[in-house]
């Protein structure tokens, strides 16, 4: 192992691979024994890759009902 590895590095980068899973808060806080929200999002940091999973959904939600309503309007002028 590196010299300069700390166990806070691990306990971090464990809890941030954690979240991108989609683990709840509460659920964080029990994995690595965190008492209060604040305490446990000091540990949990937001990654590019965890972002970017709401933005599709959000895509894919938009998109989605875009769709019902162009179907919708083409019911209603047949």
């Amino acid at each position: 192992m590196p010299e300069n590895l700390r166990f806070y590095d691990l306990r971090q980068t464990g809890n941030t691979l954690a979240a991108d899973t989609g683990a709840k808060l509460e659920d964080l806080m029990v994995r690595v024994g965190q008492s209060s929200e604040r305490a446990q999002l000091i540990y949990q940091h937001s990654t590019a890759k965890h972002q970017r999973k709401p933005a599709e959904g959000i895509d894919a939600e938009v998109r989605a009902r875009q769709q019902e309503a162009a179907q919708a309007k083409r019911a209603k002028e047949v």
